[in-house]
């Protein structure tokens, strides 16, 4: 199984306090991601040797939480700050195929019997500050945009496709409402906050207290000088950072 994460990762953390249920990985700024313990399963329901998996940093699943890996195609991309709750599932393949005479996988009897090629998903992403709530179960190939809320044992079809900041529920999942007005919604992408080390937003605290429904043309100033302060934060480290050596 391939595991990646963050250019500022530590490492594994062993001694963290959460190290009995998850493996914990750190970063720089002091935060950190965890993967439940038997994340990774195969269609035996044993430790899945194949596939990608990418966890975002400030994210984390919950115990009992799975991902069913069957081969080198499946890729799993979790973003930055995304909490799952408990048993979560990300199904990424094991469909069969449905237009030939028979959907058995004649092969794996050893008798020189073929059978179709299994049909594979695109790869599984959820994006930026998502939360999604206990026993939610996605199929491959579904994209859940930044800002989303999945509910609890919500099923996610496959190859869906999420509006950023929307409320999903049901099965199959359908959109109720969005969590902001569409302006508000737009800034936020723009602001992309989760970029930012967890210096930043703890120096702007204040405005993350704050609630974006009260007063929509207070939030769109608000969220105008966050993007502001973004950028000089940026621009600042940009000409800290040591010239390149010749």
């Amino acid at each position: 199984m391939n595991v990646v994460t963050s250019d500022d990762s530590i490492g594994v953390l062993h001694n963290h306090p959460m190290s009995k249920q998850f493996v914990v990985i750190g970063y720089k700024d002091g935060a950190f991601s965890t993967i439940p313990n038997d994340f990774f399963r195969d269609w035996l329901d044993e430790e899945a040797q194949h596939g990608t998996f990418h966890i975002g940093r400030c994210s984390g699943l919950g115990v009992g939480s799975i991902a069913k890996y069957d081969g080198n195609r499946q890729k799993l991309v979790i973003g930055k700050n995304v909490a799952g709750g408990l048993r979560v599932k990300f199904l990424l393949n094991g469909q069969h195929e449905t237009k030939s005479i028979s959907m058995t996988m004649f092969s794996i009897y050893g008798t020189g019997i073929d059978n179709p090629m299994m049909p594979q998903y695109d790869d599984t992403i959820i994006h930026n500050d998502v939360w999604i709530g206990d026993e939610a179960l996605f199929l491959g190939g579904s994209v859940v945009e930044s800002g989303c809320v999945i509910g609890a044992r919500t099923v996610v079809p496959p190859n869906f496709r999420c509006e950023p900041y929307g409320i999903y529920v049901g099965s199959p999942a359908r959109l109720v409402r969005f969590r902001f007005p569409e302006k508000v919604r737009e800034r936020l992408l723009e602001l992309a906050w989760w970029d930012m080390p967890l210096g930043w937003i703890k120096a702007n605290n204040a405005a993350f207290m704050a609630d974006l429904t009260a007063d929509e043309g207070r939030s769109l100033e608000m969220l105008a000088e966050l993007i502001n302060a973004k950028k000089n934060a940026l621009e600042a480290e940009a000409q800290t950072e040591p010239a390149p050596v010749n």
